[in-house]
């Protein structure tokens, strides 16, 4: 059996880890579970009564968290003519075409997001086999293949995060830091949970949310009720 620190046996026996808690306790528990000296990621994973091999239940999507991630994405923007300067005003890291799909063939990653315009998709679609695996390819569900770069980019400076369902049903988001307010991780978990029901594929009946859990980047994961 594995030695408890000192931290650990600082709180072991005061939670049950079992029982399923409202929101904000579940947040205050994760930060009193979490002990590093960084500011920790606070996740989510909610296990969804869903088949990811049946098209129609394969979970992907957006949304804009209230109070962000905590962590600021580099954007590029691949595109031309005057959307290259709109993207810049809207604050994108890179914004260009050739120079900047030259730039990642030769091995270049120096961003998180791509956003482009269906125009340009002759030209970065060569670049699948680089970015796919990568999972940095722009995608239509996920807002990053737009006439509107600037609101794109935009939205992804103020919080946007993709959501996509993995083969085990499940879904893993970051919702925040442990340095957040608490009220501030509760507002960013309701909004993914408000969008995650609205998703709801009509094709799944019975119970829809299986599970829902918070975790910080090194503590022991805390179930959160259903009704929250």
């Amino acid at each position: 059996m594995r030695k408890l620190t000192k931290n650990q046996k600082k709180v072991a026996g005061l939670y049950d880890l079992k029982q399923k808690y409202k929101i904000d306790e579940a947040v205050e528990m994760v930060k009193n579970l979490t002990f590093t000296k960084f500011d920790a990621s606070i996740d989510i994973a909610v296990h969804l009564n869903v088949d990811p091999k049946k098209a129609d239940q394969m979970l992907r999507g957006t949304v804009v968290l209230p109070n962000g991630t905590g962590k600021v994405k580099k954007v590029l923007v691949l595109c031309s003519g005057d959307k290259i300067q709109e993207a810049l005003d809207a604050g994108a890291d890179f914004a260009g075409n050739d120079d900047y799909i030259k730039k990642v063939q030769d091995g270049w990653f120096d961003f998180d997001v791509i956003v482009t315009m269906p125009a340009m998709m002759a030209k970065v679609g060569k670049l699948g086999k680089i970015l796919g695996p990568k999972g940095l390819m722009p995608n239509p569900k996920s807002g990053t293949i737009t006439t509107d770069v600037a609101k794109a980019v935009k939205d992804i400076k103020l919080g946007k995060i993709e959501y996509r369902v993995d083969k085990f049903g499940v879904i893993h988001n970051s919702v925040g830091r442990v340095s957040f307010e608490n009220k501030k991780l509760v507002e960013n978990v309701k909004e993914l949970m408000s969008t995650l029901i609205k998703a709801k594929p009509a094709s799944v009946k019975g119970v829809y949310v299986k599970s829902i859990s918070l975790s910080s980047t090194m503590s022991k994961g805390v179930f959160v009720s259903h009704d929250m």
